[in-house]
């Protein structure tokens, strides 16, 4: 399975941005969907991860803000930002995990996609 994600750019606080990740390769439409970010000197974290059947799950710091979705009929899976923070300045990343089932656990997606930067300015 491939990933390619894209959409970043820079923004203005209060800005939207929309993500983007198209995948290829696999049964897109039997996989759960993730987005995790990694801001510069800190891990990566959960942002948002949808499943199978469409049950998303936010981390607390975007919910009410970011909204994650699919399309199987384009094996996409997008990711909304609205209301962006300076702190949600970071590189994004999309995976991809097999057994359809949504986590907020990076260590149980099987695929990544290369990234994609948010800059988000005050």
């Amino acid at each position: 399975v491939q990933l390619q994600a894209s959409g970043g750019g820079l923004v203005q606080a209060g800005g939207s941005l929309r993500l983007s990740c198209a995948a290829s390769g696999g049964t897109f439409s039997t996989y759960a969907m993730g987005w995790f970010r990694q801001a510069p000197g800190k891990e990566r974290e959960f942002v948002a991860a949808i499943s199978w059947k469409h049950i998303t799950y936010y981390a607390d710091s975007v919910k009410g803000r970011f909204t994650i979705s699919r399309d199987s009929a384009k094996n996409t899976v997008y990711l909304q930002m609205d209301s962006l923070k300076p702190e949600d300045t970071a590189v994004y990343y999309c995976a991809a995990k097999a057994n359809g089932l949504g986590s907020s656990d990076q260590y149980r997606y099987d695929y990544w996609g290369q990234g994609t930067l948010v800059t988000v300015s005050s």
